[in-house]
């Protein structure tokens, strides 16, 4: 009995814990994800109502937003483009996906791959991509930042950091 004392209270911990998170996210009621989105057009985003789908965070800030909707009219949401990037590398329908982002420019949902992305804006989880609908100096296209994302050319790359910013 004493043997198994410890392993009993390690699961009774690891129970209340789970209960916690499971209490939490029943109250918040968060969004993950929204299906028969058959017009594939951006849905209208609260702030703490979604949860990025490659991260599992919290959506906070609607700065950096994007959406992504599959042939199957899915719509998961980003709080930071590069995190759609990455996410959507391994799937089927990654070409066929109608991808929106939250200009900064224009305050407005522009397609994302006709959008032109800054390399050193401080976004949600570092990857410094933000998107604008007008074209300045030192913004590159959408396969020049998807390729740059998934080498890691990003601002969490200490190396890429000194070369764009010239901090570490």
């Amino acid at each position: 009995m004493k043997k198994l004392l410890p392993f009993f209270i390690i699961i009774v911990f690891v129970g209340i814990i789970v209960g916690v998170f499971l209490s939490l996210a029943s109250q918040n009621q968060m969004i993950v994800t929204m299906q028969n989105n058959k017009s594939k057009q951006p849905i209208q985003m609260q702030i703490n109502k979604y949860q990025d789908s490659d991260c599992g965070m919290l959506i906070d800030n609607m700065e950096y937003i994007s959406q992504v909707i599959s042939p199957s009219s899915q719509t998961w949401f980003f709080h930071d483009h590069g995190g759609f990037v990455k996410w959507l590398q391994d799937k089927e329908f990654k070409d066929e996906a109608v991808i929106w982002v939250m200009s900064k420019d224009s305050k407005r949902w522009i397609d994302a791959r006709v959008a032109f992305y800054s390399l050193v804006d401080k976004t949600p989880m570092g990857y410094g991509f933000g998107a604008y609908e007008k074209k300045a100096l030192g913004y590159v296209d959408f396969d020049t930042m998807r390729l740059r994302m998934l080498r890691g050319e990003t601002l969490n790359n200490p190396r890429i950091r000194k070369q764009l910013l010239g901090t570490k």
